[in-house]
């Protein structure tokens, strides 16, 4: 299927790995125009700066003037905006909420909420000039299935799905939709990472990280579909819901977690 992304102008946050990357590489393929931000260049991210229009603008998206300068990067460079993906999201395993800090509460924030209010906030009058376009946020089960190990991180994700909502109502009838994706555990580094998810939930169970995932976290997390799932999964899903054929979408959240949440 042909998703009319051929010369759309794409901005991805969090775009050096996991769905960032794969939703640069999925947009790149479509023929979009990609300025992937992120602080630090993988490699992978490089091979696909060589393969596709894709151009690395390295900024700390934390920090209150990092969405600001990603934004201009990519006006200047390409006159317009018709794409922006609020990926960029982290956490790390926590035993209790009694472990986390007034600091590591504003850090979280400020990477997965924060960072998609001031990208927007930036992108917002560029899409409004180019007579609309797409805002794609990259949101989490966990905004309504709150997990005591990422409790910041799910009340983050529950401001950006919010967030998601209030937008969409306000520039839907200027052109611009607004949408979410809500994945379940997703075959990323925050999972495979040493120390990550995978690492944590494989102790005491004799087996590896790899088969955790593969098998353990499936059974244990109730995930019908019996695995969890792949960035691409979710990377193609972003770019449906920021192409013209999902031009009457808007205001909507996807769930992509192999059937995880089992209420209506």
């Amino acid at each position: 299927m042909n998703l009319g992304l051929t010369d759309k102008v794409a901005v991805v946050t969090g775009a050096s790995k996991g769905i960032g990357l794969a939703i640069v590489e999925t947009l790149g393929r479509e023929g979009a125009r990609l300025v992937a931000g992120s602080r630090t260049q993988t490699p992978e991210l490089a091979a696909l700066c060589e393969k596709y229009d894709v151009a690395f603008v390295p900024v700390d998206l934390g920090d209150a003037g990092g969405p600001g300068l990603l934004i201009h990067a990519a006006a200047e460079r390409h006159g317009r905006i018709d794409v922006l993906v609020n990926n960029l999201g982290v956490t790390r395993p926590r035993s209790s909420f009694l472990d986390v800090d007034d600091a590591e509460w504003q850090r979280v924030f400020d990477l997965t909420f924060f960072s998609a209010v001031r990208t927007s906030r930036a992108a917002l009058p560029h899409l409004l000039a180019d007579n609309g376009g797409a805002i794609v946020n990259i949101s989490s089960v966990n905004a309504r299935l709150p997990f005591p190990m990422v409790v910041d991180y799910s009340a983050a994700k529950a401001a950006l799905s919010n967030l998601t909502k209030a937008l969409s109502e306000e520039f839907a009838p200027q052109g611009v939709r607004v949408n979410a994706i809500a994945p379940g555990p997703v075959r990323t580094p925050f999972w495979t990472a040493p120390g990550g998810f995978a690492d944590v939930a494989a102790a005491g169970t004799g087996k590896s990280a790899k088969e955790t995932l593969d098998e353990v976290v499936p059974q244990q997390m109730g995930i019908s579909t019996g695995r969890i799932t792949e960035p691409q999964e979710v990377a193609e899903l972003s770019a449906f819901l920021a192409s013209p054929r999902a031009a009457n979408i808007t205001g909507a959240e996807f769930v992509i977690d192999g059937g995880q949440i089992k209420t209506t």
